[in-house]
């Protein structure tokens, strides 16, 4: 399993950080352009909460497929965590935290990830989906703090 983790300090409020961050629409606003990110079944628009699921489509590696995520731990405005329930993934946990320090939120990033397919899978992640997935998440974290200092000016 390969963990990554990702902080950004974004000078927001916190409630805005967390509500941006699990928002539909912005995702897909957020993601990088050539993967043609969207959402089409669950939630599939606005802010996604405690038990929801929501299945994106999305093209990696040349490849389109398809993740469905469900929100398994939901605590506003300090932390919500989405876990893969179907996708390319053998296991996939995405925890999203906010801290609130003076008027900047940290909003950190720590992403759990196995890649199927054993032995091989456990070589594709080392040698390319951590630094992969990696920069996928600090492309989407400027863009939404980008998204969200617009918001705030």
């Amino acid at each position: 399993m390969i963990t990554v983790q990702t902080e950004i300090e974004i000078s927001a409020p916190i409630q805005l950080c967390f509500d941006m961050a699990r928002d539909i629409d912005m995702h897909t606003k957020t993601v990088w352009k050539h993967t043609r990110e969207r959402a089409i079944l669950g939630v599939t628009s606005g802010p996604i909460g405690a038990g929801d699921t929501v299945t994106f489509q999305a093209t990696h590696f040349l490849v389109r497929q398809k993740l469905t995520s469900k929100i398994t731990e939901f605590d506003e405005p300090f932390r919500f965590v989405d876990e893969m329930q179907r996708g390319a993934f053998k296991s996939l946990r995405h925890i999203h935290d906010f801290k609130q320090i003076g008027d900047q939120t940290i909003m950190t990033d720590t992403l759990y990830f196995e890649a199927p397919m054993g032995f091989i899978g456990k070589v594709v992640e080392r040698l390319i989906l951590k630094h992969y997935m990696k920069r996928f998440l600090e492309h989407r974290n400027r863009e939404l703090k980008t998204h969200i200092l617009n918001l705030v000016k």
